[in-house]
């Protein structure tokens, strides 16, 4: 399984502002949107993920390298 296999309700952490952030992907993104506050250059080829902070509860979009299962 690969992180372009990521789906809603997975665990994840990403790094942000150097530091380890926990939390849950609610949204694989696979076209062109606006969401978390930008516009997000994503297609079928070349996914990103929505994803949620468990500390914040804030969004942010992330491309799935950057993301890790815990």
């Amino acid at each position: 399984m690969t992180q372009k296999d990521l789906k809603k309700g997975d665990d994840v952490t990403w790094r942000s502002h150097g530091q380890t952030v926990h939390g849950t992907v609610e949204q694989k993104i696979t076209e062109r949107t606006e969401t978390a506050g930008r516009t997000v250059a994503a297609s079928k080829e070349e996914p990103q993920f929505r994803v949620r902070s468990d500390k914040t509860g804030r969004d942010a979009v992330h491309k799935p390298e950057a993301l890790k299962r815990p």
